[in-house]
């Protein structure tokens, strides 16, 4: 069944067809080798406009807690919101097909020179490198919070509990999840009744 693409808001544009898709998860996967987490943002909200920084940050959401990677989880909901199937198959090719080739290169060429000091050296700078990154992007974010109905406070709170339960305290993930997701989305949902009835 055929799917015209979904209507955006008027501060997103949208893919122009599954072609579009293909190439720009294609580009963004190429960007963001090992991590796209600190392109995709860049891309889909600032490059593309496909997104506004507060439906890119409820999307990310969504992709977190779904099983399987982030950033395919996001290319399947994207594609699929445009273009149905074959939207999401589309944007899922553009995210995997490119990396996979280079992948399967790179290791043909270095399978001799992976466990030696000087690689083992660069991969904990490269480490070092991506977790400055990712906590760019995190703090880019923080400013499309100032529209969600819970406050910016309330969800800067509940982060920081997350990651005390995960970081420190190294719960399992899961109970995480379990515990602090509904107490969340039922504040979430008493925030947003609050908002309505004002």
């Amino acid at each position: 069944m055929s799917q015209t693409p979904a209507a955006t808001s008027p501060t997103s544009n949208a893919p122009r067809n599954k072609a579009d898709l293909f190439i720009s998860f294609t580009w963004l996967a190429l960007q963001g080798f090992g991590g796209v987490l600190t392109v995709v943002q860049r891309v889909l909200v600032e490059e593309k406009k496909w997104l506004t920084q507060e439906q890119f940050v409820e999307d990310w959401a969504v992709a977190q807690v779904l099983p399987g990677p982030n950033v395919v989880n996001l290319a399947l909901m994207l594609g699929g919101r445009h273009f149905g199937l074959m939207g999401a198959l589309s944007a899922l090719a553009g995210l995997l097909l490119a990396p996979s080739a280079v992948v399967l290169v790179l290791a043909a060429a270095v399978a001799g020179f992976a466990e030696t000091p000087v690689a083992q050296g660069m991969l904990r700078g490269l480490s070092a490198v991506a977790a400055g990154l990712i906590a760019a992007v995190g703090i880019k974010l923080i400013i499309a919070l100032k529209n969600n109905p819970m406050g910016r406070l309330t969800c800067m709170a509940i982060g920081c509990l997350t990651f005390i339960a995960i970081g420190l305290m190294r719960w399992p993930l899961g109970w995480v999840l379990l515990s602090l997701g509904p107490l969340a989305g039922v504040w979430a949902a008493h925030c947003i009744k609050q908002r309505g009835g004002t």
